[in-house]
C-alpha cells in the first residue's frame, strides 16, 4: 500500500508541474504577443506614476489603472484621445488653460504662443505672371514760329502699351510677404500722343532775356508735389521756397538758385532740384498730377534772363 500511495502522490505532483508549466508558458506567449506600451501619468495633486499597458486611448487607460474623474476635472489630452509609449496623461482642473504660454518681444510688446507658432509657419512660393498697362506719353509738337493759325491740334492719339511681368511671391499663412520681380516682356509697345501747339506771346510782356526766339533746345517735363512725382508731399523745394505753380522750376546744378529762365515765353524762378533733373532737362511745377501728365514732355528753347 504505501508504494501504491508513494506512486500516486508522484504522479500528482508531476501533473502540477505539468499545469504550471503550461500556465507559465501561456502567460509568456500572451505577453510576447501583447504590444505593452509605458505611459507616464500625473495626478491633479502633482503625483506621478507609469503605467504598462496595451491600450491606447486615454479613456481606457485611466480607468484601467482605476483612476476616477469628478465632475471639475479634465484630463490633456482629452479622454477621447489615442496616445503612444512615451506620452503623458495630465489630469487638471477644467478651468486651467492649456495655452497659458507668452513672450515679450525685443520691442516689448507681448506675444502670444499662437503669434509665435506662426511666425514659424512654413512659407511658401508661386510664380506669377501679370499684365501691366505701360501708359503712353503725350508728345508737344512746338510751332511757335510757324505760319499755321493752328493753337491746338491732336496729330497723333495715343495707345497704351502691354507688358507680362513675371514674380516669385512668397506666402506665409497665406498671406503675401514677399514679391520679386524675376522678369518681363513687352507685348505691345505705346504710341505716344502728339499734339502740335502754336502758341502767339506778346514780347512786350516779357522781361528782358538774351533772347526770346533762340537758346538751347531743353527737354521740358512738369512735377507736382505728390509722393509719385517727389516721394514726399510737403511742397518744399531744395532751395526751401514753396514750390508754386506758374513760376517754381528743377533745373540742372549750373543754374543757380533764383535764375529766371524763358521757357517758351514764360519767366520762371529755378527753385528746386532733382536726382533727374541733369543735362538738357527741366522739371516744370504744376498745381495737380493731372496737369503733369497733361504736360507730357515738351521740346522748348530756354533763354537766361537778364
Amino acid at each position: 500500500m504505501k508504494k501504491e500511495e508513494k506512486a500516486s502522490i508522484s504522479i500528482i505532483k508531476i501533473i502540477c508541474v505539468t499545469v504550471i508549466m503550461i500556465l507559465i508558458s501561456g502567460i509568456a506567449v500572451l505577453a510576447v504577443n501583447t504590444n505593452l506600451n509605458d505611459v507616464k501619468i500625473v495626478l491633479q495633486n502633482g503625483y506621478e506614476m507609469t503605467a504598462l499597458t496595451s491600450k491606447t486611448k486615454v479613456s481606457d487607460i485611466i480607468e484601467e489603472n482605476n483612476i476616477v474623474l469628478n465632475e471639475n476635472q479634465k484630463t490633456i489630452p482629452d479622454v477621447n484621445s489615442e496616445i503612444s509609449a512615451g506620452q503623458t496623461i495630465q489630469i487638471t482642473d477644467k478651468s486651467y488653460n492649456e495655452v497659458q504660454i507668452a513672450t515679450i518681444s525685443e520691442d516689448g510688446i507681448e506675444t502670444t504662443l499662437d503669434q509665435l507658432l506662426d511666425n514659424y509657419a512654413p512659407i511658401t512660393e508661386k510664380i506669377v505672371v501679370e499684365q501691366v498697362t505701360i501708359p503712353y506719353e503725350t508728345v508737344t509738337k512746338n510751332t511757335t514760329n510757324s505760319s499755321e493759325n493752328t493753337t491746338s491740334k491732336v496729330l497723333q492719339q495715343g495707345k497704351d502699351g502691354l507688358k507680362e511681368v513675371t514674380y516669385k511671391v512668397k506666402y506665409q499663412n497665406n498671406i503675401e510677404i514677399e514679391k520679386t520681380q524675376i522678369s518681363e516682356v513687352v507685348i505691345k509697345e505705346p504710341v505716344n500722343k502728339i499734339v502740335q501747339v502754336n502758341k502767339v506771346t506778346s514780347r512786350s510782356s516779357l522781361p528782358r532775356t538774351t533772347s526770346t526766339t533762340g537758346g538751347t533746345t531743353y527737354k521740358i517735363t512738369a512735377y507736382c508735389s505728390c509722393s509719385k512725382c517727389c516721394g514726399k508731399s510737403t511742397g518744399r523745394t531744395a532751395s526751401g521756397t514753396t514750390a508754386t505753380a506758374g513760376r517754381t522750376v528743377a533745373a540742372p546744378a549750373n543754374f543757380a538758385f533764383g535764375t529766371k529762365l524763358n521757357i517758351g515765353g514764360h519767366i520762371y524762378t529755378v527753385e528746386d532740384r532733382g536726382g533727374a533733373i541733369k543735362g538738357n532737362k527741366i522739371d516744370i511745377y504744376v498745381s495737380s498730377h493731372s496737369e503733369a501728365l497733361q504736360w507730357g514732355v515738351r521740346y522748348l528753347p530756354v533763354n537766361v534772363v537778364q
